[in-house]
């Protein structure tokens, strides 16, 4: 699941909507919106995140943190180490081997070393 999805799922069951009922009124088909809220799908357009904004009403900064949600929400990501020292290449290279095996505190210790913790609640 991607920080978007995580975020959309939550929404829908805050408001009790299903699945079906929000994809007919963004005008996606459900098993995009669940491949989405599931990360097997990659960002969302600029138009859909418009469209769920006024789906549900959202203002203001919860807004722009859904819109930043969407940004860093690509299931598959691309990290550019060329021309950096070494020791980025072994790290990310590190990363992507062992990211499935690390659990849910050791994630959330990375993101917090970075500065970078994401609002989505689990």
């Amino acid at each position: 699941m991607t920080p978007f999805g995580a975020r959309l799922r939550e929404l829908r069951a805050k408001k009790q909507v299903t699945l079906a009922e929000m994809a007919e009124a963004v005008g996606v088909s459900s098993a995009y919106l669940s491949a989405l809220e599931h990360g097997k799908r990659g960002r969302p357009s600029w138009n859909l995140i418009q469209r769920v904004i006024a789906y549900f009403n959202i203002i203001w900064d919860d807004a722009e943190e859904l819109v930043k949600l969407a940004r860093i929400s690509h299931p598959r990501v691309t990290i550019d180490t060329s021309g950096l020292d070494p020791v980025a290449t072994e790290l990310a290279n590190r990363l992507a081997q062992s990211i499935s095996s690390l659990d849910r505190a050791t994630l959330h210790d990375l993101m917090a070393r970075m500065g970078k913790v994401t609002s989505t609640k689990h």
